[in-house]
């Protein structure tokens, strides 16, 4: 299949995963896969195990009204994206978006070193989105008293220091 092709087909197949009837775990994996098409990166598959971890850290953080990210699992590491917003004002893709939009400031090199201005926290998310070993997402929201929250959690972990994100 040819390089255009393949970076069509998931685009093309958007439609039937980000409408009404589609849940919002194909969504937001539809999101993801279509937002590393762009590179002609590999897609993700959605991994329930990870989806578990993320629930667990969601309804911590919405119970709390916090956010910040889990602590790290030295034996078996994942990669975090945490995003928070008005409950029920936001899409899943729109979500997701908001990750993705830190393109703007992404420069390519060795991480990390890949900011247009010099601070990574204005990229670690798209490139965690981004990062080439990673093969599998797992998602959850939860609902706190004013805002929701939506965790990814990813596998192989990204962001690591003096490795290209891709």
């Amino acid at each position: 299949m040819p390089p255009v092709c393949r970076l069509l087909l998931p685009l093309l197949a958007a439609p039937l995963l980000t409408g009404a009837s589609a849940g919002i775990e194909e969504r937001l994996l539809a999101r993801h896969n279509q937002e590393r098409a762009t590179r002609h990166l590999p897609p993700m598959r959605w991994n329930p195990a990870l989806a578990a971890s993320a629930r667990g850290w969601a309804d911590h953080l919405a119970q709390r009204g916090a956010f910040y990210h889990a602590p790290e699992k030295p034996r078996d590491p994942e990669g975090e994206n945490l995003w928070a917003g008005t409950r029920d004002r936001f899409s899943p893709e729109a979500m997701v978006d908001a990750w993705a939009r830190e393109k703007r400031f992404y420069k390519p090199g060795v991480f990390p070193d890949n900011s247009t201005t010099g601070r990574v926290a204005d990229v670690g998310h798209y490139t965690q989105l981004m990062w080439r070993a990673t093969r599998q997402v797992g998602c959850a929201t939860a609902r706190g008293a004013r805002e929701e929250v939506l965790v990814c959690r990813y596998s192989e972990a990204g962001n690591y220091r003096g490795e290209v994100a891709f």
